[in-house]
């Protein structure tokens, strides 16, 4: 093939590493100028929008542009100056595509964060120099840590405040990295920043020569995540495509996890297999396919397999009809023993009842206590039992497996989100 300008950047765009990452922090920690930071910075802003928002802030007699208007899309958050939602924004540079889930830092949104850092390979925490670590700091922590996050970053931001102080940072440092270890987080970075001024986010600072690492942008585009995901192929079928007419048969789907190619040989359960025989995608035909691609696989031998069913390596995890999990309440109606309810998993949609709630997981001491339901916000232990076998598994980082919901069976609200095992 002759390499032409347009497909040498298709080839460059397809090869760059996309990173999932998270921003959490405390109110008024300057999370949204932080993100609005970034998007700037790394020119991800349309012309017509910072226009805008440049206005806004000379209406609003401010020294320098209020970037976090680019963040706080809703009404509601621009005129309380808070984030109330998850909000997802995209960016890249010539070394990565960035998906970021900006969450809200009130307590009452802990289900909004929770959700954030679930899908999240990196979680950005920040805090005030001038506050330090507090409260929510430990709870988002705690979350990151619970939810199997490995890595963190800190970003003590407004260090300009506290006029760049290195001591006020090294405190500050120190306290975090220690809480970050007590709560399983191993890979702890700590870089002072002024989402303001721009110092440390995409550019080295000046005003601080007492520190030597990375920018918060070139350590997002250097930090290796590649493995941290299950390496076992799981493959939850979507859809089965049939065309009588040619004899075709082909289970589509998603792939969660692991890798796949031509001739591997895949578990169908029930103690059976089969071989890979074809791997099709919408711009045609591919000897693999990796996590995240949406595929169709057809298999050597005509199997009896419909949506819900899940092709998987040899390792492939047993069906149960009961488990414990832990459960992030997010509805206001709360889950009791007894609730009857529907389990989403993976592409499987059964009936359950909430057999026990075993206790509910403080965030703020790490500590469990007894409880008798799951209420909005709470992280809970409880088991379910099914009304049909699933191959369900412990849940690993970034819920490549081992995440359901807990649906409603009467008006199909979601009610929890669930990580296979006892997490809490």
């Amino acid at each position: 093939m002759t390499l032409t300008p347009e497909n040498t950047a298709s080839q460059v765009l397809q090869q760059r590493q996309t990173l999932h990452l998270c921003t959490a922090g405390s109110v008024d920690d300057g999370k949204s100028t932080f993100v609005g930071r970034l998007l700037h910075d790394t020119k991800s802003v349309l012309a017509d929008q910072l226009s805008a928002v440049e206005r806004t802030s000379r209406e609003k007699g401010l020294e320098h542009i209020d970037l976090s208007l680019l963040v706080d899309g809703l009404r509601a958050e621009r005129e309380q100056g808070i984030t109330i939602d998850v909000a997802y924004r995209y960016f890249s540079t010539a070394q990565r595509t960035f998906i970021l889930a900006d969450t809200p830092g009130h307590v009452q949104y802990t289900r909004n964060t929770v959700t954030g850092v679930s899908t999240s390979d990196v979680v950005v925490l920040l805090v005030d120099a001038r506050h330090g670590v507090v409260t929510q700091t430990r709870r988002h922590l705690s979350v990151a840590g619970l939810l199997g996050i490995k890595h963190v970053i800190l970003a003590v931001n407004k260090i300009d405040l506290v006029d760049f102080s290195q001591e006020i940072f090294e405190n500050i440092r120190d306290e975090f990295t220690a809480l970050a270890h007590e709560r399983g987080v191993d890979d702890v970075n700590v870089i002072p920043i002024s989402a303001l001024l721009g110092d440390n986010v995409v550019e080295p600072s000046e005003n601080t020569p007492w520190y030597d690492g990375p920018t918060v942008l070139h350590l997002l585009e250097t930090i290796e995540t590649a493995n941290d995901t299950s390496t076992e192929f799981r493959f939850p079928i979507q859809y089965v495509i049939r065309d009588h007419g040619k004899d075709y048969r082909g289970y589509a789907g998603r792939v969660t996890a692991g890798s796949v190619g031509v001739g591997d040989t895949v578990a169908t359960g029930n103690g059976l297999s089969s071989t890979v025989t074809r791997i099709e995608t919408t711009d045609g035909a591919v000897d693999s396919a990796g996590v995240d691609d949406s595929v169709v696989l057809l298999l050597a031998d005509d199997v009896d397999l419909s949506r819900g069913d899940l092709l998987s390596s040899a390792q492939r995890p047993e069906d149960q009809r009961e488990f414990t999990a832990t459960l992030v309440g997010l509805s206001e109606k709360p889950l009791k023993p007894g609730a009857k309810v529907n389990v989403r998993y993976g592409t499987s949609l059964v009936r359950a009842r909430i057999r026990s709630v075993e206790s509910v997981f403080d965030i703020d001491s790490s500590t469990s206590a007894p409880a008798e339901e799951v209420a909005l916000n709470d992280i809970a232990t409880v088991n379910i039992q099914l009304a049909q076998p699933l191959p369900v598994e412990q849940y690993s980082g970034r819920g490549r497996v081992g995440s359901f919901l807990v649906i409603d069976a009467q008006d199909g609200n979601t009610l929890a989100a669930g990580l296979v095992g006892r997490a809490a």
